[in-house]
């Protein structure tokens, strides 16, 4: 067993006709469950990317107030979480007006976003991913009937854990399910698979170094993501190195096989029998807070949070000359 892997530190530089700064508004906030993440990831990146010497203008922006958006600027750095900011809406509204912005295309943002989807499509590329139903007001019973506990319960289209849990008791399993169908109309029942959590982080075309995450809760939930100071990011991973390059080589294909652009964070399980790597999600808008895990596999790759802000930055501004 070995504990460490290696990576290309090479990362997309600014063409030679880039301007030195850019004009660049950065969209925080939102309207969705993940909104006060998003405003800190905005601020972090906003801090950054001023540090540079980029002109920034800050936006907490919603559905019914897009007047940052009539700001001349070089590019639209998208910072938003969830609903509105990463299932496709607000880069739909950006290429109607047409602006140049960070991340994937609206169809992307919106496949990625529905995990259903999402994982039909990992399955065509031969993309291992945990068994799972979509169970609705209609099917509701069917779609109980055919699992045994546990099973992963959670939105279909939502993102930073929401309202996700792993239902153990078979008392718990409709009513989590019912509570879920209450706010989102459709539930996503998943295979349950115990063993390590890794994520990996892509930029431009390159995977970043796996992180183990470990947490004293039962899952890496919304607390562990944001406010639990206990949870752990480690890269000195218990895993042979040839599966963690394997899950790093899965991770590329996931992203290239939805179509995303510019970066996104791939989310795995480990099941600790046969040692078989399970892809859960792909995060088209990964969070930038000081807890984010893309900003710590940038930095283990040697490449700082400004430089990663930046680089974002630089290849949604690069798209204008394509």
């Amino acid at each position: 067993m070995a504990k460490t892997e290696t990576v290309d530190a090479n990362v997309p530089r600014p063409g030679a006709n880039a301007p030195s700064t850019l004009a660049i508004t950065v969209l925080m906030g939102g309207v969705g469950a993940e909104r006060d993440v998003s405003l800190e990831s905005g601020r972090c990146v906003a801090d950054a990317l001023e540090s540079l010497g980029h002109t920034v203008y800050r936006a907490d922006i919603n559905p019914d107030n897009l007047t940052a958006l009539a700001r001349q600027v070089d590019i639209v750095y998208i910072a938003l979480h969830g609903v509105f900011g990463e299932d496709g809406q607000v880069q739909a509204i950006l290429e109607r007006r047409k602006l140049r912005y960070t991340g994937s295309k609206p169809d992307v943002c919106s496949l990625a976003m529905h995990k259903a989807r999402a994982k039909e499509v990992f399955r065509r590329h031969d993309l291992p991913t945990p068994r799972f139903d979509v169970a609705t007001r209609e099917n509701l019973r069917e779609a109980i009937a055919c699992w045994s506990l546990p099973v992963v319960v959670k939105p279909v289209t939502e993102g930073s854990s929401v309202e996700c849990a792993i239902v153990r008791d078979a008392a718990e399993f409709r009513p989590r399910v019912e509570q879920v169908l209450a706010k989102y109309a459709e539930c996503l029942i998943e295979e349950y698979i115990p063993g390590k959590e890794l994520t990996v982080g892509i930029l431009g075309d390159q995977a970043l170094p796996v992180i183990e995450i470990r947490t004293s809760r039962e899952f890496y939930d919304y607390q562990a993501k944001y406010h639990d100071d206990a949870t752990v990011y480690s890269f000195d991973i218990d895993l042979p190195v040839d599966m963690l390059e394997h899950v790093r080589e899965m991770s590329l294909a996931a992203h290239r096989a939805l179509g995303c652009r510019d970066v996104s964070r791939v989310d795995w399980r480990v099941d600790p029998n046969g040692l078989k790597p399970y892809l859960l999600e792909v995060n088209v808008s990964p969070g930038m807070t000081s807890h984010s895990l893309l900003p710590k596999a940038a930095a283990k790759a040697g490449i700082s949070f400004g430089q990663l802000c930046d680089t974002i930055a630089r290849m949604a501004y690069r798209r204008r000359m394509d």
